[in-house]
Order: structure tokens, then C-alpha cells, then sequence
């Protein structure tokens, strides 16, 4: 049987902050034994007739400085909303600058203080099953959150004194949507929580069995 098909979505030319270069090698790797990951930079894959023939899409776009077209933004509502798996890893909640999209994904991202240690609290779910609480240096993601969408939330981390959410999923249609906020540069993606937090998140996403 031929492996399930995921498409990694980021930028190798000209990244602000996040490159895809090292990120797509490490996914590759994470989710090896259940898809075969192909990597690329080119937007147009959004388009529907493009995404049909992936089980998943893995946003790690940096779109701080713009945002995808109308037909891109339409290609990937109705990829998920079809019934398509959708990862979105930490700068790719930069899609959610075009409204619909703030919409699929559940949240927009509103800033972060520097980059520090912090210390994730893990929730209950199917994807973290399993999974310790851990800590690792990363960016803390600050969110405004999509009153629409009922979401569970997976991760938390502390700041100042309170619980902040750092990962979430919900389905969207009937496809199904998950974000992870770990995934700053390439050391973050060797962790262990994180490795098994996106390969959960994958089967989880792609519906594929246990």
C-alpha cells in the first residue's frame, strides 16, 4: 500500500525569522513511518486542485508581511472542510491575518515576549496521551482566540503566574484542525514531547488508525 501524502508548507527563500531549511528534515523524519512528506514554499499548493491529493497540509508559512490570495485562502478552507487534516506549526498562525483563516485555525496571534524557558502543562486528548509535561525554550506565543470555534486545548505554558495555550485542536467540517506553538528553529523539533506531540497530532489530524 502506498504511504498517505503530507504537504510542508514554509519559506527557504527569504524567512524573516522561522526558514524551512532544517524544520522540513526534522518533520520528514517525525513523521516517516506515516507519510511521505513533501516540502515546498510555493503558495499555489493552497489551491484545491493542488491539496486533493494530500491526507495532510502542515502550515509553517511566515506571512507576516503578507497574505495568501482569496484562491489559496479558498483552496485550503475547503481542502479542511472537506475532510482534509491541517497542522498548523507555530509561524504558520501567520495565516490567520485573512479572517476566514483566523476562523479555521481557532485563533490569531496577537505578539510574544523574548524567547525563554518555559513550562508546558499537557491536557488531556487522543494526541497527548501519553505525553509528560515538559520544558523547553521556545517563544511564548500570545493568542486572541476565535469565539467560534470549540476548541480543546492541549498544551499550556506558564507566564507570570498564569496558564496560557499553546496547542489546541478542533474539527472544522469534517476535516480537522491542530495547532502547535513549539517550533521556533530546528532544536525545538529534537524534543521528544514535541516529536511525539506531531506525530499525534498527524494520525490525529489525517485520521489515520492506531
Amino acid at each position: 500500500m502506498d504511504k498517505r501524502k503530507c504537504l510542508l508548507l514554509g519559506d527557504y527563500t527569504h524567512p524573516r525569522f522561522h526558514p524551512l531549511q532544517g524544520v522540513d528534515k526534522q518533520v520528514s523524519e517525525i513523521l516517516n513511518d506515516l507519510l511521505t512528506v513533501q516540502c515546498s514554499e510555493n503558495k499555489k499548493l493552497l489551491l484545491s486542485e493542488h491539496l486533493a491529493g494530500y491526507d495532510l497540509c502542515i502550515a509553517y508559512n511566515e506571512l507576516w508581511n503578507e497574505t495568501v490570495s482569496p484562491q489559496q485562502t479558498a483552496g485550503l478552507l475547503s481542502y479542511v472542510s472537506g475532510g482534509g487534516g491541517l497542522i498548523v506549526l507555530h509561524t504558520g498562525v501567520s495565516l490567520a491575518k485573512r479572517y476566514e483563516l483566523a476562523h479555521l485555525i481557532g485563533g490569531r496571534f496577537t505578539g510574544h515576549p523574548p524567547y525563554a524557558p518555559l513550562n508546558f502543562k499537557v491536557r488531556e486528548h487522543d494526541i497527548t496521551e501519553g505525553i509528560e509535561d515538559f520544558q523547553l525554550d521556545e517563544e511564548p506565543y500570545r493568542f486572541e482566540f476565535d469565539p467560534f470555534t470549540d476548541k480543546k486545548i492541549l498544551l499550556e505554558y506558564e507566564a507570570d503566574g498564569e496558564m496560557l495555550p499553546a496547542a489546541w485542536c478542533h474539527s472544522y467540517g469534517l476535516g480537522r484542525v491542530v495547532y502547535l506553538m513549539p517550533g521556533h528553529h530546528e532544536p525545538s523539533f529534537r524534543h521528544p514531547a514535541v516529536r511525539q506531540l506531531i506525530l499525534r497530532a498527524a494520525t490525529w489530524a489525517a485520521r489515520i488508525p492506531r
